[in-house]
Formats: C-alpha cells, sequence, structure tokens
C-alpha cells in the first residue's frame, strides 16, 4: 500500500472522529450551500450536492440543518455568500498542497492560510505553480474486505469505466469526474458498494521521511482544522509504518 493510500484512510478514520464535533458541521453546510447554488436543490440532477448529502447523512447532520443549507443555497433563505477559492502552497520537504476553501471573506482566509502555513514551514505559492501537479478525479473507496478476488474486480471494475485502481484498503478506484456516478452504481450492481467523492490525484508523488514527514502532517492538520479550509491535497508520500506513527502522535 502507497503512504498516499494509507493517509487516505487515515483521513477517514479522523473524519469519523471528527464528525463527533460540531467543526465538520460547520464545513459540510458551506459546501452544501455552494453546491445547492451552482446546480440547484435536487441531489437526483446535482451530484455534488448528492455527494455532499452522503457525507452529512454519515457525520448524523440533523434533517432541518441539511433542508436550511439547501435552501440558503438555491436563495430561499437568506444567508451567507460563500466562495469557493483554491489556493496553492508548499510543505517542508518540497511538498506540493492544493487547498480548497470556501469563504465568506476571502482576505481573512487566505491571511490565516499565510498565517498556518508560515507557522508550519511552509508558504503560499503563485497561481499555477502547484495546480499542474494535481488532476480532477472521482474516486471510490471500497473496502478490502469485500474484494475476494483482486485482479477479478480490477477487471470489472475498468469495464464499468474506472481508469485506475490503487489498492490498499480502502481500495481506491479512480475515475472521469462525470464518469462518477455510473461507475460508482456499476460496482454497487455488483456488490462493491463504497463512498465516492471528486478528489485532487497528484501526477507525481514526493518522498519525505523523518522531521520533514511531521511537519507535513501536523502542516496538513493545521490547515483542515480551519474552519474555511474544506479539505487538503498534497503529493507527499510516506512510509506507512512512519505515517501511522506520526498520525497517532498528532492524535494524542
Amino acid at each position: 500500500m502507497s503512504g498516499h493510500n494509507k493517509w487516505a484512510n487515515i483521513k477517514h478514520r479522523k473524519a469519523a472522529q471528527d464528525a463527533k464535533r460540531s467543526k465538520i458541521f460547520t464545513k459540510l453546510i458551506r459546501e452544501i450551500v455552494v453546491a445547492a447554488r451552482e446546480g440547484g436543490g435536487n441531489p437526483d440532477t446535482n451530484p455534488r450536492l448528492r455527494a455532499v448529502l452522503e457525507k452529512a447523512r454519515e457525520a448524523n447532520m440533523p434533517k432541518d440543518t441539511v433542508e436550511r443549507s439547501i435552501k440558503k443555497g438555491t436563495g430561499e433563505l437568506e444567508g451567507e455568500k460563500y466562495e469557493e477559492i483554491i489556493y496553492e502552497a508548499y510543505a517542508p520537504g518540497g511538498v506540493a498542497l492544493y487547498i480548497l476553501a470556501l469563504t465568506d471573506n476571502k482576505n481573512r482566509t487566505a491571511q490565516e492560510l499565510r498565517h498556518l502555513l508560515s507557522k508550519n514551514g511552509g508558504s503560499l505559492a503563485e497561481s499555477g505553480s502547484v495546480a499542474w501537479i494535481f488532476e480532477r478525479k472521482g474516486v471510490i473507496e471500497i473496502p478490502m474486505e469485500k474484494i475476494s478476488d483482486m485482479d477479478e474486480f480490477t477487471l470489472m471494475a475498468i469495464d464499468a469505466g474506472a481508469e485506475d485502481i490503487e489498492e490498499g484498503d480502502p481500495v481506491l478506484v479512480y475515475t472521469a469526474p462525470e464518469n462518477l456516478t455510473s461507475v460508482k452504481e456499476a460496482l454497487a450492481n455488483n456488490g462493491f458498494e463504497g463512498e465516492s467523492k471528486i478528489t485532487f490525484k497528484p501526477k507525481n508523488n514526493v518522498k519525505v521521511s523523518g522531521s520533514d514527514a511531521e511537519k507535513v502532517l501536523k502542516l496538513v492538520d493545521a490547515l483542515e482544522d480551519n474552519d474555511d479550509v474544506q479539505e487538503v491535497f498534497g503529493n507527499f508520500d510516506i512510509d506507512d509504518a512512519e505515517l501511522e506513527a506520526i498520525m497517532q502522535k498528532l492524535e494524542g
């Protein structure tokens, strides 16, 4: 399993822990508002809204909170005007970061992110200097326990429209963004249900270890703890055992 796949699994575990706090609701509300504003309030015709509503259910967000957020997005209720902004940055060890934010005050967000990066050995990058490293993809996470024959699963997933499969736990099935829903449904029809989302997959990874590895994870953790930041993508690769040890240390 690559360190990056392991990172996806650890982030999933961390998200489950974060769901106990109100902070995850803040991020989900913003995402629901923006998704509804851009694609309408019907999840059947709005894939982005459908995906975030799945996350809201997993986090046990109250139904009335979800409905209010959708109505704010569609304009039925007044609400904050969130803007989606992508920040590009560098972390220790030459790692590139792609930071997705939803904010009602981009000057405040930029200032806070600049402070967090500087405090943790990183820096904001010029627009376009990092973006080329990442490709927008759909990804479906399939628990390894559901797969008895990896070769057979791989062939089936490719036939369904998958572009790439990354082994690990979970197994990551990558698709073109526009094919995410159809591939997910095809996998589910074959008994392989999994969570899905749009992600930004690095074209190449930078191997980091030791103090650089710890600094990178500490920086990403600090960034994702910011209310305006929805998700942070990085092109780092860290040895599995070291990654697990560092995350346990940060969570402790």
